[in-house]
């Protein structure tokens, strides 16, 4: 059958909606050539037909031989960006500014959806980018994709839950603290990383968090500590953070510049605009 006569018939309709069915939102070419004799398309035309299908916007192009569907089939929900994400690497974790949105922690929209992946995994980059410019992020489906590489024994701190009728990984509410005392400005910024901590309140899960800070390294575990005493935790239950040997001061921001006073108590250069002089 002639590929551009698929979109015109509605065949490509019907083979996105079994796609769909059969909970294939996002779907690989071997998915698709697999469900195609079924509706009428010959296997060997697949790949030409979903280039049509893509031209036509009925699906969108995330990367080679991976496609996800649009809202433009009726009856069809289409794919939630962060189902997009799972799709996209793997492992793979919602983290950072778009974890911190989700549970609550902030009221600023990130404009990139921000994943947690490790160091080992291959991840897409744009047309044109180099492997050193992954900074940029990776755009599919109009959104951009920011991914953040850790190494495998720091990929933890998780949780399952439904998007939609998607079923993703994110971190959790400790773990995406902690995030944000790392890389502030995947995050907005330091002041909207202590304002979440504010907002988290006598939710934060004291023993989680301390224990996830120790398993990261010395500088989140003392900047944790820190923040944890401007929340008047008595210093008891801190001793752990505390007694934790590290060499140097470490900035508080650490996207911040390296003034400030210093606090013996937690080795931190406080680096915050109040504190520093002019």
């Amino acid at each position: 059958m002639n590929t551009e006569k698929i979109i015109y018939t509605g065949i490509g309709v019907e083979l996105i909606r079994r796609l769909a069915a059969e909970g294939h939102r996002i779907f690989n070419s071997q998915q698709a050539r697999e469900f195609a004799p079924a509706v009428g398309i010959s296997p060997g035309y697949i790949i030409q037909s979903l280039h049509y299908m893509a031209r036509a916007g009925w699906i969108v192009r995330l990367h080679k031989g991976l496609y996800a569907i649009s809202s433009a089939v009726p009856g069809v929900a289409p794919a939630h960006e962060f189902e997009i994400a799972m799709a996209l690497v793997e492992p793979a974790a919602i983290s950072h500014w778009s974890a911190l949105h989700y549970h609550g922690l902030t009221e600023q929209i990130p404009r990139q959806v921000f994943v947690l992946t490790t160091a080992e995994t291959s991840i897409p980059r744009s047309r044109g980018l180099k492997a050193k410019d992954v900074q940029k992020g990776y755009v599919a489906a109009g959104i951009t994709y920011q991914f953040v590489r850790v190494k495998a024994e720091r990929f933890f701190g998780t949780e399952k839950v439904w998007i939609d009728e998607a079923r993703v990984t994110i971190t959790d509410p400790e773990r995406t603290l902690l995030d944000g005392l790392t890389m502030p400005g995947y995050c907005g910024d330091f002041a909207e990383v202590l304002h979440a901590f504010e907002v988290r309140g006598n939710a934060l899960d004291l023993d989680r968090i301390i224990h996830y800070a120790l398993r990261l390294d010395a500088a989140v575990a003392k900047r944790l500590g820190w923040v944890l005493e401007q929340q008047e935790i008595e210093l008891a239950k801190l001793e752990a953070l505390a007694a934790l040997q590290i060499k140097g001061y470490r900035m508080l921001d650490a996207s911040g510049p390296r003034k400030g006073p210093y606090n013996h108590r937690w080795m931190i250069q406080e680096n915050l605009p109040g504190k520093i002089a002019a």
